[in-house]
C-alpha cells in the first residue's frame, strides 16, 4: 500500500473529506512536474556539477494558485537565469483547471438534461452538484453566443438556405417554437451558420428582419436563395437583397404534391415530378414540366396549377450543373436540423430562450468548425463559372 491509498484510507476511518487527500497529493503532482520540466530543460539534475558555468542555471519560482475540482492548488514555477523556459504543465495564464466545466458543456452540446448531467458529474467526482449549479456552467458559453451573434460576416455567398425548425421552450407555458436558421455557402464552397433568431411561429416578416441583420452585419452579394416556398418570403428577400435569384425546394414541392393525391396515384406522379429536376438542362427540365402538367392537369387541376403559377421551380438550372443537386433542395440545411432535433429529444423543454440560445450557439459553432476548411459537393468545380456570374449580377462600376 503506497502512501496515497494510506492516506486515503485513514481518512475513510477518521471520516474525513478525502477531497483533501486527493488536492495535496495532486499539488504535490503539479509541482514534481514542474520541477522535473525545468530539469529536462536545462539537461543536468539540481545540484549536479554538469551544471556548473553552463551558461544557464535554476533562479528560484514563483508562486500561483490553480483551483480545481478539489480545491485551490498552491504550484510553484521555476525559473531559469537567462528567461527562456517556458513550462507546458499549466497554461501561462489559467487560474482555473476547467475539465469539470468542459465536461459539463460537452455533455450539454449532446443534448443530456441538467438533472442527467448532475447525476453523471456526482458519479464521476464523488461531489453532488444542483442542476441550476450546471446551468450556471453552461453560462460560460454566453460569452460564445454574444461573438456569434455579433461577429462579421463574409460579404459574398454563392448561396443561402433559409429553414425553421420547432423546439419546446418555456416562457409562461411550454410551447415549441420556430428556430429560424440561415446557412451560406462561399464560392470555395465552404459552409457556415450565418444567423439564427427564434419566434413563436414561422413568417415572412421574421425572415425579412434576420435578412437585414445578414446585410448590416457584412453580407452584401448572394447570387441564390432557397426555402421550402413560405408565402411572402421572395417579397422579404428580394427587398433586402433584390439582385438574388430564388429557389423554391423541389423536395417540399414534392411532398405537397402527394399530400394531395389518391394514395394510388402518388407513387406514378412522384416519379413524373422528379424528372423535372433530373433533366439535364433547363429546356429539358421545363419540357418535362409542361409533360408532367399535360398528363396530370385533368385528373388534379388544382395541383397543376400550383406548378404553373411558380415561376421559381428551375432557377436551378441558371447555375452550374456541377451544383445542381446541392441547391434544387433544402435538404442540406433540413439534415442538419435533424441534428439539432436529435440532440434534444433528451430534454422536455428548454427553460427560457437564454438557455436555448446556448445550446443553439454550441451546435452551430461545432458547424463551422467542422466545414470551415471543406469544400461542398461540386463547388470546387463551379468555382470560375460561379465567380463569372457573381461579376455579372454584381458588376462594380454600377
Amino acid at each position: 500500500m503506497n502512501q496515497f491509498t494510506t492516506e486515503i484510507v485513514q481518512a475513510l476511518v477518521q471520516k474525513q473529506d478525502i477531497t483533501e487527500v486527493f488536492r495535496s497529493h495532486l499539488e504535490t503532482a503539479v509541482n514534481s512536474l514542474l520541477a522535473t520540466e525545468l530539469t529536462e530543460f536545462l539537461d543536468y539534475d539540481k545540484y549536479d556539477r554538469i551544471g556548473f558555468n553552463s551558461g544557464n542555471s535554476r533562479n528560484g519560482s514563483y508562486e500561483r494558485s490553480l483551483k480545481t475540482e478539489f480545491g485551490e492548488l498552491t504550484i510553484q514555477i521555476p525559473r531559469d537565469r537567462k528567461g527562456e523556459f517556458k513550462q507546458q504543465t499549466v497554461a501561462p495564464y489559467k487560474r482555473t483547471n476547467d475539465t469539470l466545466e468542459e465536461t459539463v458543456i460537452h455533455l450539454f452540446k449532446k443534448g443530456i438534461t441538467m438533472s442527467e448531467i448532475s447525476s453523471l458529474i456526482e458519479k464521476m467526482y464523488g461531489h453532488h452538484y444542483t442542476p441550476q449549479t450546471i446551468s450556471n456552467m453552461t453560462k460560460a458559453v454566453s460569452e460564445t453566443v454574444a461573438a456569434f451573434n455579433n461577429r462579421t460576416l463574409y460579404n459574398r455567398y454563392v448561396c443561402v438556405y433559409l429553414d425553421a425548425t420547432y423546439i419546446a421552450v418555456r416562457r409562461d407555458t411550454v410551447s415549441k417554437e420556430a428556430v429560424y436558421i440561415a446557412v451560406g455557402i462561399r464560392e470555395d464552397g465552404s459552409k457556415e451558420v450565418l444567423a439564427y433568431t427564434i419566434a413563436p411561429t414561422e413568417s415572412a416578416y421574421n425572415w425579412h428582419e434576420l435578412l437585414k441583420e445578414l446585410k448590416e452585419r457584412g453580407v452584401e452579394d448572394v447570387l441564390l436563395f432557397i426555402s421550402d416556398g413560405l408565402k411572402g418570403m421572395v417579397e422579404a428577400i428580394q427587398t433586402v437583397f433584390p439582385k438574388a435569384q430564388y429557389q423554391t425546394c423541389l423536395v417540399h414541392v414534392a411532398r405537397n404534391i402527394s399530400h394531395k393525391v389518391r394514395v394510388e396515384d402518388r407513387q406514378a406522379i412522384c416519379d413524373d415530378f422528379k424528372t423535372i429536376y433530373k433533366a439535364t438542362s433547363k429546356e429539358k427540365g421545363q419540357k418535362a414540366l409542361d409533360t408532367f402538367c399535360d398528363t396530370w392537369k385533368k385528373a388534379y387541376p388544382k395541383v397543376v396549377n400550383s406548378l404553373t403559377d411558380n415561376v421559381f421551380l428551375l432557377t436551378f438550372y441558371d447555375f452550374p450543373k456541377d451544383i445542381w443537386r446541392s441547391i434544387y433542395s433544402t435538404n442540406l440545411i433540413e439534415s442538419f436540423n435533424k441534428q439539432i432535433k436529435k440532440h434534444t429529444k433528451r430534454k422536455e423543454q428548454f427553460p427560457n430562450e437564454e438557455s436555448l440560445e446556448r445550446f443553439l450557439v454550441t451546435q452551430f459553432e461545432d458547424y463551422n468548425q467542422r466545414f470551415a476548411t471543406r469544400c461542398h459537393l461540386g463547388f470546387n468545380k463551379a468555382r470560375s463559372k460561379l465567380t463569372e456570374i457573381f461579376e455579372k449580377l454584381y458588376d462594380p462600376a454600377e
